[in-house]
């Protein structure tokens, strides 16, 4: 056994978990790769070579890859749990309204109890991934710090970890910049590898069609949907749509209703069928509350204090203020209106570059 001990990689057959692998490899540990099929991909057109997650192509490169290095690898079958975790969600949250957020919850519920219910079969102390994340021990606290490559960061989705799943987490990659990791897979003579695409779309929605995947997993949801009204501000019709599910807060595109200038998706209201249409200052809101939060870098928020705050991924955030409010939640005071605040989306706090911990976007008051 490697004297630095034995960490089971998360292998996608992308270039960030590979080279993950690599560098880890090189370090002298002990490395064990694990991919998990997710999904069938089969059945949703395509193997998607070029996208690297977790097709049948890349987990043959990921096997190849440890083939090649000298270390083994492991094929995980987690299609079952994941489709009822997070699928079923996914479908759920667009039937309330709100804008699902997949790819945190695979990682808090799926991903990291999957790695590490399996490291401890292995006898793996670690686990590790290839996000652009970086993480310490500080003041008896596990904390989450933004990755070096302010354009790759991927901390925004790491907010829901524990801190039993922190103690064992490594980020091999949180110190790099994505030139530097494409640099190091093409002097390890992987060219290929090296010019591998990027991976934005949902892993089980390829096509990048939310709209054709629910009508696909929810039967007769076309008929129950269409044809629901669009309202103004003040609640009054001023056209009809297509269905409430198949609109995201902040949308203008595809509305199929001409106003002179520009309206966008303000609320959403499951119950009437209804989606109220606005104007750009409509989407402006200075407070925001957030539910189910879970803390990194402090047990928990027992004074109010000054965070720069996220409400999507590619946000670059806003100084905001939080507190906790008497029945739970995080209410986000914004100095500065900010806009396409959407329920179900993540909300996530900073700290400098650490990250004070995150939730999922609630309802208005």
């Amino acid at each position: 056994m490697s004297k630095k001990g034995k960490v089971l990689v998360a292998m996608s057959g992308g270039i960030d978990s590979s080279v993950a692998a690599m560098l880890l490899h090189d370090e002298g540990y002990e490395v064990i790769g694990l991919t998990m099929k997710t999904w069938d991909y089969a059945s949703s057109g395509g193997s998607r070579k070029t996208t690297g997650c977790c097709s049948l192509d890349d987990i043959n490169d990921a096997r190849q890859l440890a083939v090649e290095m000298g270390f083994h690898h492991i094929i995980l079958d987690i299609r079952e749990e994941f489709g009822d975790a997070i699928i079923d969600n996914f479908v759920d949250e667009y039937l309330a309204g709100r804008t699902p957020n997949p790819c945190v919850l695979c990682n808090t519920h799926i991903k990291w109890d999957a790695l590490l219910r399996r490291a401890d079969q292995l006898g793996c102390e670690f686990i590790a991934t290839g996000h652009y994340a970086q993480v310490r021990q500080e003041n008896g606290r596990h904390i989450i710090s933004k990755g070096l490559d302010e354009n790759k960061d991927q901390s925004y989705v790491l907010w829901g970890l524990s801190q039993e799943s922190l103690a064992r987490t490594m980020f091999p990659l949180g110190g790099f910049s994505k030139p530097e990791i494409r640099k190091m897979a093409l002097d390890r003579g992987y060219e290929e590898l090296s010019k591998k695409g990027e991976s934005f779309e949902i892993c089980f929605v390829p096509d990048n069609d939310y709209r054709g995947f629910l009508k696909r997993r929810v039967e007769g949801l076309e008929e129950k949907v269409n044809g629901g009204d669009f309202l103004n501000m003040d609640g009054n019709v001023i056209g009809k749509h297509q269905g409430y599910p198949f609109y995201t807060i902040g949308q203008r595109r595809g509305l199929e209703v001409a106003f002179g200038d520009p309206r966008y998706v303000i609320k959403i209201n499951p119950e009437s069928n209804t989606v109220v249409l606005g104007t750009k200052e409509d989407l402006n809101k200075k407070t925001v509350f957030v539910r189910n939060p879970n803390f990194i870098k402090y047990k928990d928020l027992k004074n109010e204090m000054e965070a720069l705050s996220k409400i999507r991924y590619k946000d670059r955030g806003a100084n905001s203020s939080i507190s906790t409010t008497k029945d739970g939640r995080i209410k986000i005071e914004f100095f500065e209106d900010v806009q396409g605040v959407a329920p179900g989306q993540s909300a996530v706090f900073y700290e400098g570059n650490d990250l004070i911990g995150g939730g999922f976007i609630d309802k208005e008051d």
